[in-house]
């Protein structure tokens, strides 16, 4: 593995799960494989769970881990070329990534989309710089466009949570006080796609009209705007926030309750409850849910150590 952007650029899925769960069984296997090894993980916006499990899995690694927060301590960066930088920003992501890149083995890097120009945030713009300018590889903390590094933690916790060999998993819209981005359905989505196509499970997307992701992340789902519907038989529901993809982070009123509650999951298998995090309670999601017994949220964040250590891992195997 060269570099971890999207499911692109891992194989086999079943393969990378189980050797997730196999690092969950013995964390410290690996300790020597990143020896005199650095990872850099640089921030422009907020994290909990990315930071810590992500450093956390590097240290399993051996590795020695810097952060950097961009948005706090960095200066501001200029990302396009023939600018004459004679306004805010200081620094020019050529030097900035190049430098990195001089520091450390391996690169994460973590950008939020700007919710205005959805050319300019799908096109990627500032990770692919980042990628060409610093010279080594490049893990996704979350970009504009997707969060894989989520992605496979949810897939991990399917796996591991799973009692029919092929159950049904549901990514169901939930209400919000704000726009919020594409970048974690969007990358469910493609995940979920393709360990449909590896008949791993089965994958239905659950929306109101007017919430639907961009088709290049759901080909294969079985899309619908009828919430009961989806969720009859489900095994897993993913409960997730999103802001219009048509009408680019747009909020639309919505009439009927998308919140998932202990009613609703009466009308499924008995699903695990998953969501990524930060949750707003008794608006997203309902706190009986979450206090319950078939909420996985927490086992799903711990997951997120076991994604990390096994991205890292083969992207250090790489480098020998």
């Amino acid at each position: 593995m060269k570099k971890f952007f999207s499911v692109a650029d891992v194989g086999n899925l079943d393969s990378i799960v189980k050797e997730a769960l196999e690092l969950k069984a013995n964390p410290h296997v690996n300790e020597t494989l990143g020896k005199y090894k650095t990872l850099g993980l640089v921030f422009l916006n907020p994290s909990l769970r990315t930071r810590l499990s992500t450093q956390k899995a590097a240290t399993n690694l051996g590795m020695t881990v810097m952060v950097m927060n961009m948005d706090k301590d960095g200066w501001a960066l200029e990302t396009q070329d023939g600018v004459i930088m004679d306004g805010t920003t200081v620094e020019h992501i050529r030097e900035a990534a190049a430098v990195m890149g001089e520091y450390c083995d391996i690169l994460g890097l973590r950008s939020f989309p700007s919710l205005k120009d959805k050319e300019a945030d799908y096109n990627e713009d500032l990770f692919n710089k980042f990628i060409k300018f610093c010279g080594v590889p490049v893990i996704s903390l979350e970009s504009a466009t997707r969060h894989p590094l989520q992605s496979l933690t949810d897939l991990i916790t399917i796996t591991e949570y799973k009692k029919t060999v092929k159950p049904k998993v549901v990514l169901a819209w939930a209400p919000h006080v704000k726009a919020l981005p594409q970048a974690v359905p969007n990358s469910f989505s493609e995940w979920m796609c393709k360990a449909q196509a590896e008949n791993l499970i089965e994958f239905t997307i659950a929306q109101p009209a007017g919430y639907e992701l961009s088709e290049d992340f759901t080909e294969g789902a079985t899309i619908t705007s009828n919430l009961e519907e989806a969720l009859a038989n489900a095994d897993f529901v993913y409960v997730k926030n999103w802001s219009s993809y048509k009408e680019y982070g747009e909020v639309y009123p919505v009439n009927e309750n998308w919140m998932m509650d202990n009613a609703k999951l009466k009308l499924t298998n008995d699903a695990r409850i998953m969501h990524c995090l930060p949750v707003r309670r008794d608006l997203e999601l309902s706190s009986e849910i979450l206090d319950g017994p078939n909420s996985l949220v927490i086992k799903e964040a711990s997951n997120r150590v076991w994604a990390a250590q096994v991205v890292l891992k083969r992207i250090l195997e790489n480098l020998k």
